[in-house]
C-alpha cells in the first residue's frame, strides 16, 4: 500500500476514529471530472490533470453547462462518489487502490486523488472543487488511509483481502445499479410511447363506428323496401337473394288481364277481355 499522500504531518486528526471505521464522512463538492495520468503519484502529475480538466470545464461552462455537484462518502474502505439527490453511486474508489491525494496549494478550492482502475490497471485522476472544505477533505482521506494501514498491520494482511472482497462486491453492486437505472429509463420511454400512441393527435377526427354515417345518422335498414344498405364488399344484400316469382319491385303480384278472374273486373270490361282471349286463341290455332 502506497502512503504517498501530500498532507502536513503536524496536523492532528480532525475526525473521530469511529466515524471512519464504523461509518463514513460526508462532504459535498463540485466534480470537475476524471482523466488518465501516466504516473500513480506526483504533484506535477496532478497539476497537469487539474489544468486539463479546468480548461475542459471552461469550455463546457461557455456552452451553458454547469459543473455537477456530488456527494463524497469517505471511510477506511474507500471513497464513494454519489449523486446528491438520487444517491446513485457514480464511482467507487477503493482505498487500497489509491496512490496519491493532495489539495492544490495555488487554488485552495481544488483537491484531487489518483486511483488505479481494477480492470484496465490505468491510473485515473479525480479532480474536485470545494470552496471551503478542500483541505479538510484531503486531511480526512489521509486520516482514513492511516487507520486502514494500522488495521492492515494488526490483521497481518488479512484485512486487505477482506476489503478487496468488499470492494469487488461494491463494484458489482454499482454495475447492477447502473444497469437497473438504464432499464428504468428504457421502461419509462416505452410507457411514454404507449401513452402517445393511445392519445389521438390534437385536431384529428376519431374513427367512427361503422353503424353510423359521417353525419352520425343511422342508415336505413336492409329490411326497408325503399333503400338497401350496401354490404362490406360493395354489393347489395338483395342481389344475393333470388327474387320471388310473381312479385314486382314493390312486392305486389303483376297484373295479367288474361288470367284475371270474373270477379276481378266489371262485366263489360271482362266481356271484352274474353273476346280478345278467344281471338288470340283462334289466331294461335290457325298459325
Amino acid at each position: 500500500m502506497n502512503r504517498a499522500f501530500n498532507r502536513k504531518r503536524d496536523k492532528p486528526n480532525i475526525h473521530a476514529t469511529e466515524a471512519l471505521v464504523n461509518h463514513y464522512l460526508v462532504y459535498n463538492a463540485k466534480f470537475l471530472g476524471i482523466t488518465e495520468v501516466d504516473q500513480p503519484k506526483g504533484t506535477d502529475v496532478v497539476r497537469v490533470a487539474v489544468r486539463k480538466l479546468k480548461f475542459q470545464r471552461h469550455i463546457k461552462k461557455s456552452e451553458g453547462q454547469k459543473i455537477p455537484k456530488v456527494e463524497l462518502q469517505i471511510s477506511i474502505y474507500g471513497i464513494k462518489i454519489l449523486d446528491p439527490k438520487t444517491k446513485e453511486m457514480q464511482h467507487n474508489c477503493q482505498l487500497h487502490r489509491m496512490s496519491f491525494c493532495a489539495d492544490d496549494k495555488t487554488d485552495k478550492r481544488i483537491f484531487t486523488f489518483i486511483c488505479t482502475d481494477p480492470e484496465s490497471k490505468k491510473h485515473i485522476c479525480y479532480v474536485f472543487d470545494s470552496e471551503k472544505c478542500a483541505e479538510e477533505i484531503t486531511l480526512a482521506i489521509g486520516q482514513a488511509f492511516d487507520l486502514a494501514y494500522k488495521k492492515f498491520l494488526e490483521s497481518g494482511g488479512k484485512d486487505v483481502e477482506t476489503r478487496k472482497q468488499i470492494g469487488n462486491l461494491q463494484k458489482r453492486i454499482q454495475d447492477l445499479e447502473m444497469e437497473n437505472s438504464k432499464l428504468k429509463k428504457q421502461l419509462q420511454n416505452l410507457e411514454d410511447q404507449l401513452m402517445n400512441a393511445q392519445v389521438s393527435p390534437a385536431g384529428s377526427i376519431p374513427a367512427r363506428a361503422p353503424s353510423t354515417d359521417i353525419f352520425d345518422m343511422v342508415p336505413f335498414s336492409s329490411a326497408s323496401p325503399l333503400a338497401t344498405v350496401p354490404s362490406s364488399n360493395g354489393t347489395s344484400p338483395d342481389a344475393k337473394k333470388p327474387k320471388e316469382k310473381g312479385r314486382d319491385l314493390f312486392g305486389a303480384e303483376p297484373f295479367d288481364p288474361f288470367i284475371s278472374g270474373p270477379a276481378d273486373l266489371p262485366s263489360d270490361i271482362q266481356a271484352k277481355l274474353d273476346e280478345m282471349q278467344r281471338q288470340r286463341w283462334r289466331g294461335s290455332k290457325w298459325d
